[in-house]
């Protein structure tokens, strides 16, 4: 289970009572807890290295639409169990008896799943605490933000299978660290350490193993003292934008831009700008 945490809370929110939120799942794999604005989602298989199949896939889509309906929780953090793995890849076990049908249907799935957490409206950071290789990988790189430990390694290897990434590495890959990197990543299906994650742009940041919550948890922090509306309409900018041409792109943003002025909270941040106070969002 995570550390304590200190709460994620914009200024206005001691002045007023949290809004209900429904009782926490309670998921076969996966490990659901709130702490004041943060939501711990954590993939417990340490004994398969956190390894996904069917029902973990099934229980991190439950975990995700939870956070995002619950309104008290404004940022994410995604990890796995033990300190061996984020998640170590898919569960060969079960992967090895799919028919092409099995498989398909299988890649369709996990992909609705990393894009509900890609398109979350709400930061989730990736707390990549070990290996991140096949889906695991392809996980992180749905979440907005990746910190990992330096023992951290990062790969695709599915060719060495027999296959192909199948949630979203042969299209999040190149988007991140370019083509060139990306296919001799996903051709050679070698493994990288996290200082050469980093190096390509795949990990945002590398961290000592006893802060890596706790800096997931500092990010998210910083973000929570910003508008919400903000920052929900930053993140569906870039990540639309990125699906567009730049003009195309440019468009959207200044359509998100024009809908944020309309909001109580661009009067609050540009007065208390002015007055040189601090701003109190109210998330409209």
């Amino acid at each position: 289970m995570p550390p304590a945490a200190p709460t994620l809370t914009p200024t206005t929110e001691a002045a007023r009572p949290a809004p209900p939120t429904a009782a926490a799942p309670v998921l076969a794999n996966v490990l659901y807890e709130r702490k004041g604005g943060i939501a711990y989602v954590t993939v417990n298989r340490p004994k398969v290295l956190n390894a996904l199949h069917t029902q973990t896939w099934a229980d991190l889509r439950v975990a995700f639409e939870h956070a995002q309906n619950d309104a008290t929780v404004r940022g994410v953090i995604l990890t796995g169990a033990g300190d061996k793995a984020f998640i170590a890849g898919a569960d060969i076990s079960e992967l090895a008896h799919a028919t092409a049908l099995d498989a398909e249907r299988s890649s369709r799935f996990g992909q609705a799943v990393l894009g509900l957490i890609e398109n979350l409206g709400k930061p989730v950071i990736a707390a990549v605490n070990g290996f991140a290789l096949g889906g695991g990988c392809e996980t992180a790189m749905a979440c907005t933000i990746r910190i990992a430990v330096d023992s951290a390694k990062f790969g695709q290897p599915e060719v060495s299978l027999g296959l192909v990434p199948g949630g979203g590495g042969t299209q999040r890959l190149p988007r991140l660290v370019g083509k060139g990197r990306a296919l001799q990543l996903i051709l050679s299906g070698d493994m990288i350490s996290a200082q050469e994650a980093h190096r390509i742009g795949l990990v945002n940041e590398i961290v000592a193993a006893p802060d890596l919550i706790a800096r997931a948890e500092a990010i998210l922090n910083k973000i929570g003292s910003n508008a919400p509306i903000a920052v929900k309409f930053a993140l569906e900018a870039v990540n639309k934008g990125m699906e567009t041409s730049q003009s195309e792109g440019l468009l959207l943003e200044a359509s998100y831009f024009g809908l944020c002025a309309s909001t109580d909270d661009k009067k609050e941040g540009t007065s208390a700008f002015l007055e040189k106070r601090a701003a109190q969002f109210h998330g409209r």
